[in-house]
């Protein structure tokens, strides 16, 4: 298997917190990894690590086998790295097919982005990303006038348009009931597969990770605390994990 992604002794300190420490792994091309563990345990932290919006303060990330620090570029990295939010990071006041089509921006020159603000550029591009994910006749309703469920479903087509080859979910669905949450993560799952992408997402739900992702990375108080095959993750782990420090 060909590595996508490989932590070298990542340490991430704010101010004289540490929110990770010295976390080695390696993700191979095409993996579904999801990121468990307590609030506070350095999920978002790890993900805007390998998103490159975070410096480590220690250790070395490397992509491809080649160090994170060297896709500064951004229109190289946005063809190596996607992020998807519980947010979304959409503009609402927009109408659909611009959020969609902002996954082509680091295609495009200044002109082209400008003119595409007055008439979308590509619009095959966000007609084919729009169709499959359910929402062909979204194509020109306002953004914020659309379900939650249905916004994260314009986010997954914006990263279709990208077409990265990692994608990073932090929380993807946590602001979403259960029925539109199994939704979107079958969704997102069924696209990492179908465009061979590798994935890694964070999720508060052990139920949904061990659904949708062949291996889990356990997270508690910025350390790994298991990284086991999904099948092979037993109660007594998820319990110890999310157990509680007993005060003395």
């Amino acid at each position: 298997m060909q590595e996508a992604i490989s932590l070298k002794q990542i340490s991430k300190i704010y101010e004289r917190k540490i929110a990770l420490s010295s976390l080695s792994f390696t993700v191979n091309k095409g993996e579904l990894v999801a990121l468990i563990g307590p609030s506070g345990a350095g999920k978002t932290t790890l993900l805007n690590l390998l998103a490159a919006i975070l410096p480590p303060s220690q250790g070395e990330i490397l992509i491809d086998g080649h160090p994170l620090s060297e896709l500064m570029d951004h229109k190289k990295r946005a063809k190596k790295i996607g992020i998807i939010r519980q947010q979304y990071d959409l503009v609402g006041e927009l109408p659909v097919i611009h959020n969609v089509l902002a996954g082509r921006l680091s295609e495009w020159g200044l002109i082209k982005s400008l003119l595409s603000m007055l008439i979308p550029q590509d619009k095959e591009y966000a007609s084919q990303a729009l169709r499959r994910v359910g929402l062909t006749d979204k194509l020109y309703e306002k953004t914020s006038s659309l379900s939650g469920g249905e916004q994260q479903r314009v986010a997954l087509a914006r990263l279709l348009v990208q077409s990265p080859e990692i994608v990073l979910a932090d929380e993807p669905v946590a602001s979403l009931d259960p029925a539109r949450a199994e939704d979107v993560l079958d969704l997102l799952v069924k696209i990492a597969l179908e465009e061979k992408q590798t994935l890694i997402a964070s999720l508060h739900s052990v139920e949904y990770a061990r659904k949708y992702f062949d291996r889990l990375i356990a997270l508690k108080d910025g350390e790994i605390f298991f990284d086991l095959p999904a099948s092979s993750v037993t109660d007594d782990q998820i319990k110890s994990l999310y157990r509680l420090k007993e005060i003395s």
